[in-house]
């Protein structure tokens, strides 16, 4: 019967088409009578509109609902497209809900007029125009039919067709936004169909939950493993919502456990045979690990969400990682990385937000990703919104590869920073700068490279280079001064104003280095005397680190107190007097001070006078901001008693400079969200909507595992547990492994081989033992099916014995009759 009404079916669409094809070149011959297919007269349509033909009121729909998407007015043909509402063609009336949904708000009256009849189209026989008329209900969006659509959704939820009750669950919302007064209606809506056994009404369900009730938690427990094990079920929309739900669910109903372990490592000897070498020791135990224990409803939820890595749809994949980041273990976390990886394949928009999540999720788990390191080098034809994320990545896990993979990506960047681009020139340099900091084994190879960039012809390159070896310097300042003198040397080379800030202000840095090493005065020296035409950024550090060298020569020689006033010493005798002079000849007096002069005045002179030459030439120069500097480091130094406060000034320790990744301000955005793709622009709070986790519940807060009981009988044979794939893998086996039996015991049977070849008389000739022993096993295979009914007595099954045995008996005589009448 389903053939033939599958034949006749296709018949009648083969009918229409050729009837459509018909119509359109009758248009076609009757273009010359100046009516155009494509270009009718609004009456022409609302004549169409008003035919009595299903096929003539189609085509009129065909064409109104092409106005409407064409954005050209289709809003006069209202009245003539809602008299169709009541249409018998369903083809019509799913064009006709289609125009009442986009204008029913710009025409609510008119549109009221059509409720009656989509309510009588909730009864149709047809679940899909019942699902139909029950999504185009909650579509117009008019405030008075609220309560008719809250009816209309409760019959939805129980009606028989699953389409129906997803029609509904997808309405819940739509009410919800149109009457918020009608919550406690719709939530108990939301748990009937919560407990629904269909898993594609079960994703509505729960997205209609997300949206109208999301704190009901308590909604949930009872529903939580049916969601777990129908998650593989469920479509990839349906999937974000349960997988997001579930999410929100664990951390508020599961508390973060962890157990102490013991980490012991055993240090073998030279020999496998030597037992010495596997001893632990007394400091080994004492170090202690901290493994989180994972709940047996949650580690359900995570082997349920290992399913279905292998997704099409990426922002499944994201979710995926999202559950194991923020509730599985690593292990967990490291089987969902290639995947997430496997993202970059995708177009470049995925690309971009799948590069996003993997930064982040590279800050907090860098380990997993080293042996993808390769998927990160930066391709040619990346735009730079993709490159600066590779770039990130890169020196995110540089410090976790290996040696061969730290040398090709210091090699790729180190291509990278003699481009062309200047942007691409400065995020290189810059990550040589992070990998040299995330890695101290790796920063004397990266101080090398960012060295030999400093001969460069490109002033971009070469000023971002000395800022990241500036950085690099005040790690450990005292290592670095072969370094500062090595860039001295490179000060003539370079003209950027910029590169020469810098290393003037390395070197005030090393200005109180020892006489026999000090090379700032020197530099100092050499840098006045072409003062004048240096850049202002050049000026300010030349005034700075004269400032500097001067205030260390006045630490070096503190200027001598003058004497407190004291009382005068008495009057000396004239006999005295003489006999002073008489004891130290006037000779050798003028000799001894001219050599302390000698000694002291030239250092003195020279470093004074060239800081009041520097003040000279900043007190002419035509920069406002170089004159105020000038005039404070001199009231500095002017007065000894300020040097106390110049020394704090001027020679504070700096803070060792840190640069983070680009994205460590994301760090604590949630994955797969659009505020984590925005980032910061997106305000503290993130875009409206965004809802971060929830902390773990409390140990002892969470609620009643045995809430979460399912109230269903439990299944012998396990197939309520399964999803839709296990089952049909499961029944596709049962049926192979039975055709496998009945074929063995056809070829078992005596002359089942050959039984194909018999005639009729060697049919007929078989002896009767054979069918007497068909008999008994029969009876046999009775006995034990009766006996293993306990409902039956034990008089109804002597009956049954007596009856079969007649019934044989008259079978064998009636075979021994036919067999005579034959033979005679």
């Amino acid at each position: 019967m389903e053939t033939i009404s599958r034949i006749s079916s296709m018949l009648e669409t083969a009918r229409e088409l050729t009837l459509e094809a018909a119509q359109s070149a009758a248009l076609n011959r009757g273009s010359g009578t100046g009516v155009s297919p494509r270009n009718l007269t609004a009456s022409h349509i609302k004549k169409l509109l008003d035919s009595r033909s299903d096929r003539e009121v189609l085509d009129g729909m065909r064409r109104v609902i092409t106005l409407m998407y064409r954005a050209e007015p289709s809003l006069p043909f209202f009245s003539a497209v809602v008299k169709n509402v009541a249409s018998a063609n369903f083809e019509v009336k799913k064009l006709v809900y289609i125009y009442l949904v986009h204008h029913a708000e710009t025409e609510p009256d008119l549109a009221l007029l059509s409720i009656n009849a989509i309510q009588k189209s909730l009864t149709d026989q047809n679940p899909h125009a019942r699902a139909m008329a029950l999504r185009t209900m909650a579509g117009i969006r008019v405030p008075v039919i609220s309560q008719i659509v809250s009816l209309a959704i409760k019959r939805g939820c129980g009606d028989m067709s699953p389409h129906v009750r997803k029609a509904a669950a997808l309405a819940i919302p739509k009410c919800y936004r149109l009457d918020p007064n009608s919550l406690p209606q719709l939530v108990g809506y939301i748990t009937t169909l919560l407990g629904d056994s269909q898993y594609f009404v079960l994703g509505p369900a729960v997205a209609a939950f997300l949206e109208v009730c999301p704190d009901r938690i308590d909604l949930i427990h009872k529903h939580y493993r049916t969601l777990v094990k129908k998650l593989v079920d469920m479509d990839e929309w349906s999937q974000l919502a349960t997988l997001r739900l579930l999410t929100f669910y664990a951390r508020q109903c599961f508390p973060r456990k962890t157990k102490q372990v013991k980490r012991a490592t055993e240090t073998k000897g030279f020999y496998e045979d030597d037992d010495n070498g596997n001893e632990v020791t007394d400091e080994n135990e004492a170090d202690l690990d901290e493994v989180p224990v994972l709940d047996p409803d949650l580690e359900l939820f995570l082997r349920a969400c290992l399913l279905l890595l292998q997704n099409r749809n990426s922002a499944v994949i994201v979710s995926i990682v999202r559950c194991f980041l923020h509730l599985g273990t690593p292990e967990y976390l490291q089987a969902a990385v290639g995947p997430l990886i496997a993202l970059l394949r995708s177009p470049q928009d995925v690309q971009h937000v799948a590069l996003y999540n993997i930064v982040v999720v590279a800050l907090r788990h860098p380990k997993p990703f080293t042996k993808y390191a390769t998927h990160f080098l930066v391709h040619a034809i990346d735009p730079p919104h993709i490159w600066r994320l590779k770039l990130e990545v890169l020196t995110i896990i540089f410090p976790h590869c290996g040696q061969h993979l730290k040398n090709v990506i210091l090699s790729e960047l180190q291509h990278f920073s003699q481009s062309t681009n200047p942007e691409m020139v400065r995020e290189s340099v810059r990550a040589i700068g992070r990998c040299a900091q995330a890695d101290t084994s790796a920063a004397n190879y990266c101080l090398r490279v960012l060295l030999s960039q400093i001969t460069s012809q490109d002033d971009n390159l070469v000023a971002e280079s000395l800022t990241v070896i500036r950085h690099l310097i005040q790690q450990d300042p005292p290592s670095h001064e072969k370094t500062v003198i090595q860039l001295v040397k490179h000060l003539g080379l370079t003209s950027n104003p910029d590169a020469r800030a810098t290393i003037v202000w390395l070197v005030g840095e090393f200005a109180g280095a020892e006489p026999e090493r000090n090379i700032a005065p020197d530099v100092l020296r050499i840098l006045v005397q072409d003062f004048a035409n240096e850049a202002e950024a050049v000026k300010q550090q030349i005034v700075l680190l004269g400032a500097k060298v001067y205030l260390h020569h006045l630490l070096r020689n503190p200027p001598k107190e003058e004497p407190e006033a004291q009382t005068p010493p008495p009057a000396k005798t004239e006999e005295a007097i003489v006999n002073e002079w008489a004891d130290t000849p006037n000779e050798q007096e003028p000799e001894t001070n001219g050599q302390e002069e000698h000694k002291s005045e030239p250092e003195e002179d020279q470093i004074a006078l060239l800081w009041r030459y520097i003040l000279l030439l900043a007190r002419y120069d035509s920069s406002y901001d170089l004159r105020d500097r000038a005039r404070l480091y001199k009231a500095l130094l002017a007065s000894p008693s300020m040097t106390q406060l110049a020394n704090l000034l001027l020679l504070a320790p700096k803070p060792v400079p840190h640069a983070p990744s680009p994205s460590e301000t994301r760090k604590d955005f949630l994955i797969g969200s659009s505020t984590l793709v925005i980032g910061p622009d997106a305000g503290m709070l993130g875009l409206k909507g965004y809802e971060n986790l929830p902390d773990w519940v409390g140990a002892g807060q969470e609620p009643d595992p045995r809430l979460r009981e399912s109230e269903v009988k439990p299944d012998p044979t396990g197939r309520a547990s399964m999803t839709a794939g296990e089952r049909l893998d499961q029944a596709l086996k049962e049926h192979e492994q039975s055709a496998s039996s009945s074929k063995k015991a056809q070829l078992d049977r005596p002359g089942g081989a050959s039984s194909k070849g018999k005639t009729l008389d060697e049919w007929l000739e078989e002896p009767e033992s054979e069918s007497e022993e068909e008999t008994e096993e029969e009876e046999e295979v009775t006995d034990s099916e009766y006996e293993t009914d306990e409902e039956e007595t034990e008089e109804e099954e002597t009956e049954e014995d007596e009856s079969e045995e007649e019934e044989d008996e008259t079978d064998s005589e009636d075979r021994a009759q036919t067999t005579g009448l034959l033979k005679r």
